[in-house]
């Protein structure tokens, strides 16, 4: 059936039935319209770019500071006040907000993201995300907090978790052959996303502050909501769904192992009811709370740790620096979060294709392990000897380890529940990704907290962090061995006829991609690749001077 024949039988352009592929459609048009998406919702990993400019937005070069009161009064008086400034601990509640609200609305609304097809829900997270930027540029013009927590942090939390799964369940049923691979270039935009959007955020402001006067945070996040409005209804109206019964070209489903869920499938509704499912949730949990609590500490920890060695001085502590050692360091620290988060992005595409080689589970075990190894003993051996260029190795890899959880765990799920409620399920599942996004950053903290307080010497406060990180990664190494594939009797039979299907799967696997349509899929790969060629030229360009 052609595009035009779908949506006359399906009423609509933005119906289920309006987005199914026509004859000839190239699947590699699916992985660059998911990108635009995951690129533009990514910025949310990189909003702290805003924290400071918006911590004295009143007292310009010196924040005007709110009168001193309990911390929950205190907290209460910044949601409404126009006289003093925002504190950055008022401001950050904005991570959380993003990421248990992403988990929450990708639980919430999984099932009807399913029902509704990839291109309304990318539609629908198109004008949450962007529309939540713009709202939040007024939050900021009127300097009220609520409603900057309203915009970005609520409604655009709802767009990041509709944006984050609606080309999951597409892609996968574009790529039975490579479902790992498919979902890693997906997610790797997200990963991605900070690492194109702050600095453009901060190119953006430094030119609006020159030439009104202010900060250029609400004309910033206007621009970029314009911006991301764009590029997002793009992706969104792009998504295709193949008909039923397609296969790619030459490729025959696997005979035995997880992967006979290929040829059933469990609702949402029958996956939450099995153990397997949350043992993956267990898996998922381990793994992010392990290491997105020490990414939020990575610039103070590396300087912390190593002082005045990365400054050519080892002879300095930490604490001796001066002004301009402070702010040399600082640079260093910003540069060893941006080569990690180089490592997070790869990490998404390599581990995730690597997933189609030796399996989900193996791979998880490999993050485990190997996990386990780094945190229990490298780590700490090099914060101990001192040793910069194998405590920046050991943690590249364990960052590389956490993206490639994210990227895995959709094929993960489809190997065990099938293809085709993969994206509803996967949007319970993540809110493990929100529980992780409170447990981890809290561990970490309080654990630092508390080694300070005792007095610790700068270079053993992470030591049990780290010990403690293992732990949580040993406690996924045991949920991942318990993960069983489902029994085919559980799963259920696709409700088309067999023969039906065969036709058409043998319909698909005769077709050619058009020349035209390879023409196009070119082209939109190279619109996703501009943008993040550019974030990765700066990050390398700023990660240099780790090793000068």
């Amino acid at each position: 059936m052609s595009d035009q024949g779908a949506r006359a039988a399906g009423g609509g352009f933005l119906s289920p039935a309006g987005g199914v592929a026509g004859p000839g459609f190239n699947r590699w048009l699916a992985p660059p319209a998911a990108l635009a998406v995951h690129l533009c919702i990514g910025m949310a990993y990189g909003f702290s770019v805003f924290w400071l400019p918006m911590s004295h937005l009143i007292g310009r070069k010196t924040p005007v500071a709110c009168p001193k009161a309990s911390p929950l009064d205190s907290l209460m008086n910044a949601l409404t006040t126009t006289t003093c400034d925002w504190t950055v601990v008022d401001l950050g509640w904005m991570y959380t907000l993003f990421f248990v609200i992403l988990g929450a609305s990708a639980a919430l609304f999984g099932p009807w993201v399913e029902r509704n097809g990839p291109r309304r829900t990318g539609f629908l997270a198109t004008l949450c995300w962007a529309g939540g930027m713009a709202i939040s540029a007024g939050g900021v013009y009127l300097h009220q907090l609520w409603i900057l927590w309203l915009g970005s942090g609520l409604i655009g939390g709802v767009g990041l978790g509709l944006g984050y799964i609606s080309p999951v369940s597409t892609l996968i049923k574009w790529f039975p052959d490579r479902r790992g691979m498919a979902t890693g270039m997906a997610i790797m935009g997200f990963g991605g996303g900070a690492m194109v959007g702050s600095p453009l955020a901060d190119l953006l402001m430094k030119h609006f502050a020159a030439t009104s006067g202010g900060a250029g945070v609400w004309q910033t996040l206007l621009v970029m909501a314009g911006l991301y409005f764009v590029f997002m209804l793009g992706g969104s109206l792009s998504y295709r769904t193949p008909r039923p019964g397609w296969t790619p070209r030459g490729w025959t489903p696997p005979a035995a192992g997880n992967a006979a869920a290929s040829r059933g499938y469990m609702t949402v509704g029958d996956a939450v009811k099995t153990p397997q499912f949350w043992l993956v949730w267990l898996v998922l949990l381990m793994n992010v709370s392990a290491s997105i609590g020490i990414i939020g500490v990575g610039s103070p920890m590396i300087q912390e740790i190593f002082g005045g060695r990365l400054l050519h001085h080892p002879e300095v502590g930490f604490l001796a620096f001066d002004d301009a050692q402070k702010k040399a360091a600082a640079t260093v620290g910003a540069a060893f979060l941006g080569l990690i988060s180089l490592f997070n992005i790869g990490g998404r595409f390599f581990w995730a294709s690597i997933s189609d080689r030796i399996g989900r589970k193996a791979t998880y075990a490999v993050f485990f392990v190997l996990g386990c190894a780094l945190y229990g003993l490298v780590a700490p051996w090099a914060a101990q000897s001192l040793s910069l260029a194998v405590f920046i190795a050991a943690f590249c890899v364990l960052v590389s380890m956490y993206g490639g959880g994210f990227a895995t765990v959709p094929a993960y799920l489809a190997d065990l529940f099938g293809a085709r409620y993969v994206g509803a399920i996967h949007g319970v599942l993540l809110t493990a990704w929100s529980t992780a996004g409170v447990l981890g950053p809290q561990v970490v903290n309080l654990m630092r907290q508390s080694a300070l307080e005792a007095g610790a010497p700068r270079t053993e406060v992470y030591t049990r962090i780290f010990g403690v990180l293992a732990g949580m990664l040993a406690v996924g190494f045991v949920a991942n061995l318990l993960v069983r594939p489902i029994p085919a009797s559980r799963l259920r039979s696709d409700d088309a006829p067999a023969a039906s299907l065969a036709a058409v799967g043998v319909a698909g696997e005769a077709e050619r991609a058009s020349a035209g349509s390879a023409v196009l899929a070119g082209l939109a790969w190279l619109v996703v690749l501009i943008p993040i060629g550019w974030g990765v030229w700066l990050t390398v360009t700023k990660a240099a001077a780790l090793f000068r």
